[in-house]
């Protein structure tokens, strides 16, 4: 019997032997993962895509070199056209984009190449809380008297938070905002209220607790609405512009709006991975975000820290994806008017 046994027992372990050394095979030894970031340097993208880069290596197997790397472009599609149909597949290379590549994408925006739902989302390291607001003394204290009186409000841009929220809150909520466009940045517009030229500006809520803390502390600002679905931890007495509209379907616009605050600063890979790659990568990342050094920083530069894994996240865009038609189509021509 034992005879007869030997050969097959061989079979076995040389068949078997194939198995493990792919289960052992090195992912990223002697590799460098680059981390891109769809934006120049200064801002947020940038913080929370370097912030990643200095901490994720010890979480990979092997221990890879880990580069952070600026493609700036279009809003970020540069990045993610290059994510999507030219980056290694094999996990050596991820990037942070803009929050709205899903909405920009349902909305047929110009140099969108990519399918943001076939994207393998790594994690998020924030949610973003936008917020729009007035100085104390405005006769605009509420969002619903900007329901009742014309108020200005600074714009840095037709695709920009701060022009595409008074539109659709005007159209979907009765809002009666008057954008008056042509600043740079919000942190012009920030100024421009201090000095009176708008009553209005709209900023995150992470830039207002640093820049200006003072504000929030002395109680010289409104806060009229915040550009979330539902009303979060921080602000639980401020409305959500997922709260107001006139009818379901303005509810419904104004929510897939507000959605791109869900998706915030996070980290796609491209599509077509291998399941264990993309299982390797989401791990690291999660390992990452309670790393004690990594939670250091956040917490010594006050930024927002709101972490959500990969497979939460992909959720959230495939329900984003799955938006009416004619609410999009209803959303673009609002957006595009001036």
């Amino acid at each position: 019997m034992l005879t007869k046994l030997l050969p097959l027992l061989f079979a076995l372990s040389c068949a078997a032997a194939p198995a493990r050394s792919q289960t052992q095979e090195p992912v990223f030894k002697g590799r460098t993962l680059s981390i891109y970031i769809g934006f120049g340097g200064g801002g947020s993208y940038d913080f929370y895509g370097r912030l990643v880069a200095r901490h994720i290596g010890k979480h990979l197997p092997d221990n890879p070199t880990v580069i952070a790397q600026s493609m700036p472009g279009a809003g970020s599609f540069k990045l993610a056209n290059f994510i999507y149909s030219l980056a290694p597949k094999d996990g050596a290379a991820i990037g942070i984009v803009s929050q709205a590549i899903a909405l920009e994408e349902m909305l047929g925006s110009q140099g969108v190449q990519y399918k943001s739902g076939e994207f393998n989302w790594v994690g998020r390291a924030t949610s973003v809380i936008e917020i729009m607001m007035t100085k104390a003394a405005s006769h605009a204290k509420t969002i619903q008297d900007a329901m009742r009186r014309e108020v200005l409000i600074g714009g840095t841009g037709p695709g920009s938070p701060s022009q595409g929220y008074p539109k659709l809150l005007n159209a979907a909520a009765g809002a009666k905002f008057r954008i008056v466009a042509g600043y740079p940045a919000s942190a012009e517009v920030l100024l421009a209220m201090e000095k009176g030229e708008v009553d209005a500006a709209f900023t995150s809520w992470g830039s207002l607790n640093v820049s200006h803390a003072h504000w929030l502390a002395q109680k010289s600002i409104n806060l009229l609405v915040q550009g979330t679905t539902t009303r979060s931890a921080e602000l639980p007495d401020v409305p959500a512009v997922g709260e107001l509209g006139d009818s379901p379907e303005d509810r419904a616009m104004l929510r897939l709006y507000a959605s791109t605050a869900d998706i915030g600063r996070s980290f796609i890979a491209p599509p077509g991975m291998a399941p264990d790659r993309v299982a390797i990568l989401r791990a690291a990342f999660d390992a990452t975000m309670k790393d004690p050094e990594f939670r250091a920083e956040v917490e010594r530069s006050r930024a927002e820290f709101h972490p959500l894994g990969g497979a939460e996240l992909q959720g959230l865009i495939q329900k984003s994806l799955q938006t009416p038609a004619d609410v999009i189509a209803r959303m673009k021509h609002l957006l595009e008017g001036k």
